[in-house]
């Protein structure tokens, strides 16, 4: 073996067992590798560059920065209330055609983050019943094209790197619904094996929000029980105030009337929750459009300590609206706008354009200012403009009218001019993790092709499989895909598996395409465990899963999703 060789596979050492076995973030480890390999010589700078501007990767940076534009959208919401009525396995029927749609066509990533509100916010099931189903959905729909994960665009990169075509946008999409339709068979009775886990405590719901029942509502005329207002998650009806006069400890079977105030108490989602029910007017609601909300804590030194809302002229002063107000865990009374504010009260803003121009104002008269993960929905008319212009871009790139990059490039440029996205959001959402993971991992592929090590892996794996024949080679290619996948992450699995994979097919003397293919599918065939894959990982706090969870479900999935792909692989892709 020379020296390339042996220095390459201990490279390759460094990075599995540091995955495996330190607390080091992947993007550190793999940088740190590219360094060492830039440092030794075995990669100039050039190619380093190359490697981090790969256009599968630029693609993938600009899908990701869009979704802060197509999450703020009405969307999401109508998704939200579409996959909430009904039994549970019908909600898992509807919650994974829809998601893997969804992620299909944008990040699967950023679709997981989008609805796990909507599903927090369901009225009918414990959202511990139906995240860990959104995640597999996620993943399912990832493989439905090239761009529904990032996995896929990275196995991209890589097919460009070794001098073969670009993969076609619906490259993955036949043996992809075959998975989907598969896994979604499976999932809807294992989803009743998953706990119910309901945190729906009225001691935990701190904010303050006010809401107006409108004329021509759907609500009025109809009791609080029949609008199912007594029924909300983790949104508590406190009191109703009619003709300027409060109605506390409320009546279930209290008529509405148009004009009724209505008082929750609720957590910070409870502000998106109000905007979904039709015909109630969120406090604040005319200026909410699609802004990021702001927690401010109320200064000790505040000029507006001791006034309320109206009284201080908030909005004009600050260019911000108050849509919910805390004060510890005191039950506040009386409508938002007359509440006096008290040093410590926290407030959960939308800001206009002009809140941040006085700077030392805010100082004076805030303790804290902090971004909230959540956004305003934008209204109706620009819902539809995010959408369509995202769907123009997509359309566009599936007619060769333009490539998706350019069209990326113009649609969030178009998103930033219409002050839909700012600066901002653009910067807190950059992936800069996954551009370091992908750059670096470009880098030691290449390195691996290059130095001849995944053709000696190769040949290794071929001599190991001997008499199984290349069916044989390419089940253990998508095995240790697969079981990368769940050690290690989605990402790095693909950057350690295609090389060997390419190699092994040239190997063999076939098309490289099956085996492409397995590292493809193998990459995203992350269900037994929550760290492999992102959307995994995002779900399990929020769920209260434990690893048991994820085996009991993920199992049976993963076997299902294994045998479809690998019978399905050498049909629609023959050696």
């Amino acid at each position: 073996m020379a020296w390339e060789q042996g220095f390459v596979l201990a490279l390759l050492t460094l990075i599995i067992v540091s995955l495996l076995a330190s607390k080091l973030k992947p993007s550190v480890i793999f940088a740190g590798s590219a360094f060492i390999a830039f440092m030794v010589g075995m990669i100039d700078l050039p190619s380093l560059a190359k490697n981090f501007t790969n256009s599968s990767l630029l693609t993938l940076v600009l899908l990701i920065l869009s979704s802060c534009a197509l999450e703020k959208t009405r969307l999401i919401s109508w998704v939200g209330r579409y996959i909430s009525e009904g039994r549970l396995g019908s909600v898992v029927g509807k919650l994974g055609l829809s998601t893997a749609l969804l992620s299909s066509f944008t990040n699967n990533t950023a679709v997981v983050v989008s609805l796990i509100g909507a599903i927090k916010r369901n009225q009918r099931h414990a959202p511990s019943r139906l995240l860990i189903p959104l995640s597999y959905a996620a993943i399912l729909g990832g493989t439905l094209t090239l761009i529904g994960t990032s996995t896929n665009l990275i196995i991209n990169s890589f097919v460009e790197d070794t001098g073969l075509p670009s993969l076609s946008f619906f490259a993955p999409t036949t043996i992809g619904l075959a998975v989907l339709f598969g896994g979604l068979l499976i999932l809807i009775p294992l989803s009743y094996l998953l706990p119910q886990y309901d945190e729906s405590h009225q001691d935990e719901l701190p904010y303050f929000l006010e809401a107006r029942v409108e004329g021509g509502s759907p609500l009025v005329g109809k009791s609080i029980s029949e609008n199912n207002l007594r029924a909300l998650r983790k949104l508590f009806l406190a009191e109703v105030i009619r003709n300027g006069k409060t109605i506390p400890s409320v009546d279930p079977d209290m008529i509405l009337l148009a004009g009724d105030r209505l008082l929750f108490c609720g957590d910070i989602e409870s502000v998106t929750t109000l905007q979904e029910i039709n015909g109630l007017t969120l406090f604040g609601q005319h200026h909410l459009n699609g802004q990021n909300l702001l927690e401010v804590v109320v200064s000790q030194s505040a000029s507006i300590r001791g006034k309320s809302i109206k009284s201080a002229q908030f909005r004009e002063r600050f260019d911000a609206v108050v849509v919910a107000i805390r004060r510890g865990h005191e039950r506040l009374e009386g409508g938002l706008g007359k509440i006096e504010l008290q040093a410590g009260d926290t407030l959960i803003l939308v800001p206009g354009k002009d809140f941040e121009q006085s700077k030392q104002q805010l100082k004076r008269e805030f303790v804290i200012i902090s971004d909230l993960d959540s956004a305003a929905k934008l209204d109706g008319d620009k819902s539809a403009l995010v959408l369509v212009g995202f769907a123009a871009v997509i359309t566009a790139a599936l007619l060769d009218v333009f490539p998706i990059i350019k069209g990326l490039s113009v649609y969030l440029l178009g998103m930033l001019a219409l002050g839909i996205i700012n600066l901002g959001e653009i910067r807190r959402r950059f992936p800069i993790d996954i551009v370091v993971i992908v750059g670096a991992a470009l880098s030691i592929a290449q390195l691996m092709l290059s130095s001849g090590l995944s053709v000696q892996l190769g040949e290794i794996f071929i001599e190991l499989f001997n008499g199984w024949g290349v069916m044989g080679a390419l089940i253990a290619v998508y095995l240790i895909t697969l079981v990368l996948t769940e050690l290690i992450t989605n990402n790095a699995a693909a950057a350690l598996a295609f090389p060997i994979g390419y190699s092994m097919a040239l190997g063999y003397g076939v098309d490289p395409m099956p085996f492409i293919m397995a590292v493809l599918f193998g990459a995203s065939a992350s269900f037994i465990s929550p760290y492999g894959y992102q959307t995994n990982l995002l779900v399990f706090s929020v769920g209260n899963y434990t690893l048991l969870d994820y085996v009991k479900v993920g199992l049976p999935m993963s076997i299902i999703y294994s045998v479809l792909v690998l019978a399905l692989i050498p049909y629609f892709f023959p050696f």
